[in-house]
């Protein structure tokens, strides 16, 4: 029995699935091949696109077009890999619907088709609901980075006596605007969006990341391993929590909206080893302050 021709959108609209679904009840055994093939397609090509993701960018010499040649690119190399052998996930997916369905046991052909049916059905929310919070973090501008941290923030800086301002702004710093963390060994957002690194008392989740350090003012790359946060008001909470429980940045609290003095305060207690980094703080606060100013001025980010 034949089966329809791969559609190229699958791999960027998950919503095909519902389409699979329907081909599954009306081609039989065939579809379910087909199905689990196109599963394996959009595995790889979410695969492709957290690895790209937790590559640095080259500021000066990337540009909107190249990024939009490269993810061209990726969706056609994900069609490409889940071609013949593929990545054998397909291959796995196949055996476990025909498992499940009964088949193996000589069950009529028509249970496979019907679990194959109810498997597509119930993968299908679980890959709608990954791909947009792929697509929703990290913000696409820098004004959805600042509406995305404010309400956290906001309640951060209450505790720090800080302007919510210098903590987003804070968090734009280590992450360049959100495009830059520390990615889950699954490739999953580790949200953490101040650098902040996992010591021995931290318990919870871990990611391993490439990090710039400088020693006698010489910057050097290494590995470092960072906390992992199931969400960025998770990782604000901690951030607010590490600062005040800390006394070396005592001069960091209570520094209101001096987001100078906020940085100085964090550089003072150790927070970065960066020379130059109550610099570059200041920066990305002015930044950030006439984001927010024309915004209230115009209701957009020019």
């Amino acid at each position: 029995m034949s089966t329809a021709p791969v559609n190229s959108q699958f791999y960027a609209d998950p919503q095909g699935l519902g389409a699979l679904r329907k081909d599954v009840r009306a081609q039989g055994t065939d579809a379910v091949r087909e199905t689990a093939r196109q599963f394996e397609g959009l595995f790889t090509g979410m695969l492709l696109k957290s690895m790209r993701a937790a590559t640095p960018k080259d500021s000066l010499m990337g540009s909107d077009q190249q990024d939009f040649y490269q993810d061209m690119f990726d969706q056609q190399m994900a069609t490409h890999l889940s071609h013949g052998k593929g990545l054998g996930l397909a291959d796995m997916l196949v055996q476990q619907l025909m498992r499940n369905a009964g088949e193996a046991s000589g069950v009529a052909a028509a249970k496979p088709v019907a679990a194959a049916a109810a498997a597509a059905s119930a993968a299908a929310p679980v890959a709608a609901s990954t791909v947009p919070t792929a697509i929703a973090w990290p913000p696409a501008t820098r004004k959805e980075f600042i509406d995305a941290l404010m309400p956290a923030a906001t309640e951060a800086g209450r505790k720090l006596g800080v302007d919510p301002k210098s903590l987003v702004a804070h968090a734009a710093l280590e992450t360049g605007w959100g495009k830059s963390m520390p990615r889950n060994a699954d490739g999953s957002c580790s949200f953490n969006l101040f650098g902040i690194k996992a010591g021995n008392s931290w318990s919870g989740a871990r990611a391993q990341a490439g990090t710039v350090e400088f020693v006698n003012g010489v910057a050097r790359n290494e590995t470092a391993t960072f906390r992992s946060y199931s969400s960025p008001q998770a990782c604000l909470e901690d951030y607010a929590n590490l600062l005040a429980s800390k006394p070396r940045f005592g001069a960091a609290l209570g520094t209101g909206t001096d987001a100078t003095a906020f940085a100085t305060g964090l550089k003072s207690g150790g927070y970065a080893t960066d020379p130059n980094y109550v610099g570059k703080f200041g920066a990305v606060a002015r930044q950030l302050h006439a984001l927010a100013a024309n915004t209230a001025a115009s209701g957009r980010i020019a």
